[in-house]
């Protein structure tokens, strides 16, 4: 039975981290197309939003805990400064970038979500244990991942694959974007977008822990984000572009990459990755995430096209080693607080001193099932 289960859960990894990877894929091809950012965004969300509204409302809803006039502003602002300028920020960078550095950077996520947290109170670095030095020396080797990425491109290789699935806009319109996404400048600064679209991610999964203590129903709040991030997006979409060609929506991939991203990423993932954090834990979870960007990077040269950088392949390989520094860290002080609280033999030694700490963690894990797909 165990054996069953563990694999069925490396199977939900792998199908949540190809997911992933189709959504940086999809999202690239139709930006490159000529699909407005701001405008994906919005239709992004009002998909999600649309999709999951009835879901909330038919198995949460009735046994919601009241929605108080500052709850409701708190969701608002969660959702303004979390979703709507993270994936705001994201296509832009988007289009400076590539698909495989997108896959590549989310390896930051947990690192970042963790220094935030640090910052705020909820985590604690003990400089003397191996746990503490880990979770140090994994945000050094983070920030040399990143900066290997932006400013070391490095020999390029290119598949000897003329005709690509998602790829057929190469040699059109776009040909002037991609001699622009090629130069040093606009790549650095598409970094940096990345890392900063990254940054308000992992603030968002911070700030939404003591939102879900005071409204625990996850399902109801997520619809609320999308349907406020969807809002807001419509607002910076319309003051930002009013070409009506931008708007509309034809049976191509700008229709594909909004449906795949609102509501396959959005429900598939929500659902898998709920279960595997149930049946293996959130570690477990986090270790796959490397995945996403293996399966990018070879899906990317084969359907765009795009040119693999060694740059690229060496400050990914080095973004894992710094996560897994960081998840080994985590991963060790958990066994040792958990050994502490079994050796206690009064109720008030049970309650250990990082209990409260590890809560709050485990709960903005908990919400990784959302951070990528609302």
């Amino acid at each position: 039975m165990k054996i069953m289960e563990a694999k069925k859960a490396y199977l939900a990894v792998i199908l949540i981290q190809s997911i992933y990877a189709g959504m940086f894929l999809l999202s690239k091809a139709a930006f490159d197309l000529g699909m407005n950012t701001f405008v994906f965004v919005f239709y992004r969300q009002a998909a999600s939003a649309v999709f999951l509204i009835p879901l909330a409302a038919a198995f949460e809803w009735k046994n919601a805990p009241p929605l108080s006039f500052v709850t409701l502003c708190k969701i608002f602002f969660l959702s303004l400064f979390g979703i709507t300028f993270s994936l705001n920020i994201y296509g832009v960078a988007l289009i400076y970038t590539s698909a495989s550095l997108a896959a590549a950077t989310t390896n930051c996520i947990p690192i970042i979500t963790f220094f935030i947290a640090f910052l705020f109170g909820m985590e604690m670095v003990r400089l003397r244990t191996s746990s503490g030095i880990a979770k140090v020396a994994g945000l050094a080797i983070c920030l040399v991942g990143v900066t290997t990425i932006a400013f070391y491109r490095g020999p390029t290789l290119k598949l000897l694959v003329h005709h690509h699935l998602l790829g057929s806009y190469h040699n059109t319109m776009q040909h002037h974007d991609q001699v622009a996404s090629n130069s040093h400048t606009t790549w650095i600064k598409g970094c940096f977008l990345m890392l900063m679209a990254n940054i308000f991610w992992g603030l968002w999964l911070v700030l939404q822990v003591p939102v879900i203590k005071s409204y625990p129903s996850k399902l109801v709040l997520t619809a609320l984000q999308c349907l406020f991030s969807a809002i807001q997006s419509f607002l910076i979409a319309i003051a930002l572009e009013r070409d009506p060609n931008q708007w509309r929506l034809e049976w191509n991939v700008r229709l594909l990459a909004v449906v795949y991203c609102g509501v396959v990423v959005t429900g598939v993932t929500f659902y898998l990755q709920a279960w595997v954090i149930e049946k293996k834990g959130p570690v477990f979870l986090a270790l796959s995430q490397p995945l996403a960007f293996a399966f990018t990077i070879f899906s990317s040269a084969f359907l765009l096209g795009e040119t693999i950088s060694l740059g690229s392949v060496l400050g990914a390989m080095v973004l894992v080693g710094g996560l897994y520094s960081v998840l080994w860290g985590k991963n060790r002080e958990h066994k040792v607080e958990d050994g502490i609280c079994l050796t206690s033999k009064t109720p008030a030694e049970i309650e250990c001193s990082g209990s409260n700490s590890k809560e709050a963690i485990v709960e903005a894990t908990k919400t990784v099932p959302v951070c990528i797909m609302v």
